[in-house]
């Protein structure tokens, strides 16, 4: 099926480069430090004048450096918040020595991938320290330090260890390419035409960073408990997956939601979470549970998917998560939150108004906002389920109320075919969206303006229609325009419904990170 293009777009990227204030920073000495003009660094940070505050993290935009004097490559390697071998690799340095005026690529990312079947990452670098954990072949691992024969890199569950340099392979990345985070939401089988996300999974895990499993409720019953969803699971099934991730170094955790209790009844789901977050008793015996739900799997943390709230609920579900957070940071466990798209203070729609961004953003380690659905909710009319306009909207409010390296774009990987004549639309993976094209000979065209491909047809009762879906390249643009705002990375929903050409595209056009 061919693809008409319009003219290719170009987009700036620019790197990540993080720098934590210090006391007694002002901003133009960070200028002077990196290189780079203050006004850079205000516009991309969003300041407008010069006041700034220790603990702030501030993007410095920045791809090449120019040696100044007192500079060794140790010095850029701290500065920069990475290793001198990554400088020496990424810039072909056959020596140390620096000169003056010298132009160097800034890493922006350094991993090592394992080369062999098993290997051991240990406490401490040398054979004789405690293994604390094995990873597989393929698996991919951030490098923070190195000493002697070893790479200090960091784990799924956050913590450090060591591993060879014998069984590891070295890359490191300048800023030619995105650098993204991808989490992959899971699911069980959802009947004959959508597959479990298993296939997807245990294919691609070098392209994932992250796996949620859409398995797990609050119990509507007894709404400070939790139970599973989707379907007959065992306890080892949810372990395999486990196990699976962890040796491919992938944090994974549970979504915990309040969905799907009663088709088209979203009373239950506002009124299960008005039970849980009624006191702080109900929510401490909640968050309990949470823990024990992380503890019993060996999940890394967990992601809270409430999307049915009251409005009048709004105060106390920010507390919740204020809660839930320090239960789990204590614990050395990850807080992720998937909240619906709002794009100003003001009343939005009845949907998001509750969830305030900046308490649930300064709470959580991950800000999962869901893009979906801009198009496909009953009576929306046709279009994409996310355009890039949309995205862009959403995430630039979301960054006026949290630091964007938490952010992650949730963006569909399925579609919708909109029947424009009896107003009703149904939901297509794109394996559907092709076949139907295939069907009634459609021809597929790419809307520029939306970054989303889409096709009319008529079907057999001579209603027309509208098909608007995801692809590789739709997928693209998305995790191109996340890196061009400096947010974490994106989310899909959901594994087992996308293109399989999204996997190609993020192995060659992206660097995904662990």
């Amino acid at each position: 099926m061919d693809y008409i293009h319009g003219s290719e777009t170009k987009m700036w990227r620019f790197p990540n480069t993080i720098y934590t204030v210090k006391p007694g920073d002002s901003l133009y000495q960070i200028s002077r430090q990196y290189g780079v003009n203050v006004q850079e660094i205000r516009n991309i940070n969003q300041i407008t004048g010069n006041m700034i505050y220790p603990g702030q993290r501030l993007i410095i935009p920045i791809a090449v450096y120019t040696v100044q004097p007192g500079d060794s490559l140790y010095r850029l390697a701290q500065k920069f918040n990475t290793t001198v071998e990554s400088f020496m690799v990424l810039n072909n340095l056959s020596s140390s020595s620096l000169y003056i005026g010298q132009r160097l690529q800034v890493p922006q990312y350094t991993e090592v991938v394992v080369n062999v079947d098993q290997a051991n990452v240990r406490r401490r670098p040398g054979t004789n320290f405690p293994i604390v954990a094995v990873m597989v072949k393929g698996a991919k691992l951030p490098v923070t330090n190195s000493s002697g024969n070893w790479y200090q890199v960091e784990l799924f569950d956050g913590t450090r260890g060591w591993i060879s340099k014998n069984v590891v392979d070295f890359n490191v990345y300048g800023s030619q390419l995105p650098i993204t985070t991808i989490l992959g939401f899971y699911t069980l089988a959802e009947g004959p035409t959508l597959p479990s996300s298993y296939d997807s999974f245990v294919s691609n895990t070098d392209a994932i960073s992250q796996l949620g499993l859409f398995m797990f409720r609050i119990d509507a019953d007894h709404p400070t408990e939790i139970e599973k969803f989707g379907g007959d699971f065992t306890n080892e099934y949810v372990e395999n997956l486990v196990r699976i991730a962890h040796e491919n170094n992938i944090k994974i955790f549970p979504v915990i939601h309040n969905l799907l209790y009663e088709r088209g009844n979203v009373t239950i789901s506002k009124d299960t979470v008005k039970a849980m977050l009624a006191t702080p008793e109900t929510r401490a015996a909640f968050i309990q549970n949470v823990i024990e739900l992380i503890e019993g799997y060996g999940f890394d943390g967990v992601n809270i998917d409430i999307e049915d709230v009251y409005l009048d609920d709004s105060g106390r579900l920010s507390a919740f998560y204020t809660e839930l957070g320090r239960a789990l940071h204590e614990r050395g466990y990850f807080l992720s939150a998937s909240v619906p798209s709002r794009v100003s203070d003001q009343p939005f729609n009845p949907f998001s108004d509750p969830f305030q961004y900046a308490p649930i953003g300064a709470a959580v380690d991950e800000f999962v906002v869901m893009l979906y659905n801009e198009h496909g909710w009953p009576g929306s009319g046709p279009g994409p389920v996310v355009s890039i306009g949309w995205m862009d909207r959403v995430l630039r409010y979301a960054m006026t109320k949290m630091p964007r390296d938490k952010i992650v774009a949730a963006v569909s990987v399925f579609g919708f075919d909109f029947n424009l004549t009896t107003g009703r639309n149904t939901y297509v993976t794109h394996e559907m969206a092709i076949n139907r094209a295939r069907q009634y000979n459609a021809e597929i065209i790419f809307d520029e303006e939306t970054q989303t491909p889409m096709y009319s047809y008529t079907d057999e009762q001579g209603n027309q229609h509208e098909v608007w879906f995801e692809d590789e390249a739709s997928i693209q643009a998305k995790v191109q325009r996340a890196w061009d705002l400096g947010i974490k990375g994106i989310a899909l929903w959901r594994l087992g419904m996308e293109d399989p050409e999204i996997w190609t595209m993020l192995r060659n056009e992206t660097v995904v990170r662990r």
